[in-house]
């Protein structure tokens, strides 16, 4: 619910900050005082369209901030699943519109995208005459009422499980309904294609090794020079010159002999280290030499093997990259080839799973239907009492000819208000006196089912008079045990059932209008109801007035 709702220099609103409890609220004032736009604002913070042309004149920038607590479970578990977790059970809303035309959004302080922020509020709030919150008459919701309603979830799961499981079974099935001649060219080509694969018959590394092997026997000549040169410079010597091993091992000797004639300098273990360590390597150097071939022709058999599997890159980038694409072409050969045989098999899949699906369905409508007609006769008690005693309500239901996630048929509710005239989806039905008393019927049945937690009606007592208008205040009342209600009105015995009435008035001051909502005592009440009543001082108005009052407050205990 609604906890509090801060409005600044929205329209003629320059700073309304307002607290609000479960229950029937009412917001009552003069015409063009400003009612229908605090609704407006409250539309804004849920994700409505943030124009410059609500900014109240002379400022920069509008702002609205709510805060929402006792959210339902669907809400708490959407704003986790988006990293937006409700700390302390509430919720924080901030919308932020400026002259410059750029708008802010923010949940719990963090500003993120318009989409994203609309998205996450969706729910938490059900505005009546504001097509994009009404969820009733959105059709899509009609089943989802119905099967919350019955408490239906296990049952709709298991219709959702079966659903998927036709469906998976049909996308296989589709995969092998290709024409015989498709296929048969289809398979040609995977013939070609692991042909050409097998032919060359790549080995995994096999690319990398040749090219190595190419380039050292590119290079065999400076490798041979190389190689002599080392082991000549390291072990063998030549012509004047000695050898690194040579020089070490007369190193090694003065080393020893310096080390008899003065004990503290002895070097000799460190240079006869380097001594071995260079005998070692000049043994490897020789080993190396010794093993140095360079066969003839080499060289052009790697390169025909090189140009051969560079034809393989079609396949993939790498070598590995082709193996696996040889077992992914022979995988797809192995099902044309044995395409009977498996269509066959997922035929028979196919028929279970449909079974599975109709059976879990059925027993689905069988409830649906049920449920629909309990519906159909809450309703019409309730618009009886609402003095639509010959209205039609309807709950009717179209079947699907192939499984569905929701179930075996789409339910919609179709209404007429008239005798003789034939009931019509809700959508399609004009507004009016008729269409606020059928709304209002329904909310009163499937408030207690709808996961909404703040309702807001605006003008719904618009073209309903006489008794119906004291019944129209009993519904919304019965509405507030269970839900948060918002009420904007013009009549005196709805406004008397609220638990909370606020005034709505326009203020000038220096020359500006601004737009005041202020909580009304008892007395102030009274004489609000009196003024909603039309007889301004007389006290036969206001003697009216309190017997409104005492009358509701009689129902309302």
């Amino acid at each position: 619910m609604l906890e509090e709702l801060h409005v600044e220099n929205f329209g003629l609103m320059e700073d309304v900050r307002l607290t609000f409890e479960q229950g029937l609220t009412v917001f009552t004032g003069e015409t063009g005082a400003g009612k229908s736009m605090l609704i407006d604002a409250l539309g804004v913070l849920l994700g409505g369209r943030a124009s410059s042309e609500l900014i109240r004149h002379g400022e920069k920038q509008a702002k609205i901030e709510g805060i929402f607590q006792d959210l339902a479970p669907e809400c708490l578990s959407r704003l986790e699943a988006a990293g937006y977790p409700v700390e302390e059970g509430q919720l924080f809303l901030y919308r932020e519109m400026n002259s410059s035309g750029k708008n802010l959004c923010r949940v719990q302080g963090r500003t993120i995208p318009l989409t994203l922020y609309r998205s996450l509020c969706a729910g938490l709030v059900d505005i009546h005459g504001q097509i994009e919150h009404l969820s009733l008459f959105n059709s899509d919701t009609h089943r989802e009422l119905l099967d919350a309603l019955g408490g239906l979830q296990d049952e709709l799961g298991l219709v959702n499980d079966a659903a998927k499981t036709f469906q998976r079974i049909l996308r296989d099935e589709r995969k092998l309904s290709v024409s015989e001649e498709d296929r048969l060219k289809r398979e040609e080509i995977l013939r070609y294609q692991i042909e050409e694969i097998n032919t060359v018959n790549p080995l995994p590394g096999e690319e990398e090794e040749l090219t190595q092997e190419k380039k050292r026997l590119s290079n065999a000549e400076r490798i041979t020079n190389l190689v002599n040169e080392t082991y000549g410079a390291l072990y063998e010597g030549s012509a004047g010159k000695f050898a690194a091993i040579d020089l070490l091992a007369q190193s090694l000797k003065a080393l020893q002999e310096l080390a008899r004639w003065d004990e503290g300098f002895n070097l000799s273990e460190s240079i006869e280290s380097i001594y071995y360590a260079t005998e070692d390597l000049a043994a490897q150097v020789r080993m190396y030499k010794d093993n140095l071939e360079f066969e003839p022709g080499r060289l052009d058999q790697i390169e025909e093997r090189l140009v051969q599997l560079a034809k393989l890159r079609k396949y993939g980038s790498t070598l590995e990259e082709v193996l696996a694409k040889r077992v992914e072409l022979l995988q797809e050969m192995e099902q044309i080839t044995h395409f009977q045989e498996q269509f066959e098999k997922i035929q028979k899949e196919k028929q279970k799973a449909r079974q599975t699906y109709e059976k879990v369905a059925r027993e689905l409508s069988l409830k649906r239907r049920d449920i629909a007609e309990r519906l159909e006769k809450g309703l019409s008690l309730e618009l009886a009492d609402l003095g639509l005693e010959r209205s039609c309500f309807e709950v009717r239901f179209t079947p699907h000819d192939e499984p569905a996630a929701y179930g075996a048929e789409t339910s919609e509710f179709y209404f007429s208000a008239n005798p003789g005239e034939p009931p019509k989806p809700l959508a399609k039905v004009a507004s009016g006196g008729e269409m606020s008393r059928l709304m209002l019927a329904l909310k009163s049945l499937l408030a207690k089912v709808e996961s909404v937690g703040t309702f807001v009606f605006d003008e719904v007592d618009s073209g309903v008079g006489g008794r119906t208008i004291h019944k129209v205040g009993e519904k919304l009342a019965g509405i507030a045990q269970s839900k948060q209600v918002f009420c904007i009105t013009h009549a005196a015995q709805v406004a008397a059932f609220a638990d909370v009435h606020y005034g709505i008035v326009k203020d000038v001051n220096n020359d500006r209008t601004r737009t005041m909502v202020k909580p009304l005592a008892e007395e102030e009440r009274l004489e609000e109801l009196a003024r909603m009543l039309g007889g301004g001082e007389a006290e036969i108005t206001r003697q009216h007035a309190r017997e409104l009052w005492e009358r509701s407050r009689r129902h309302s205990s």
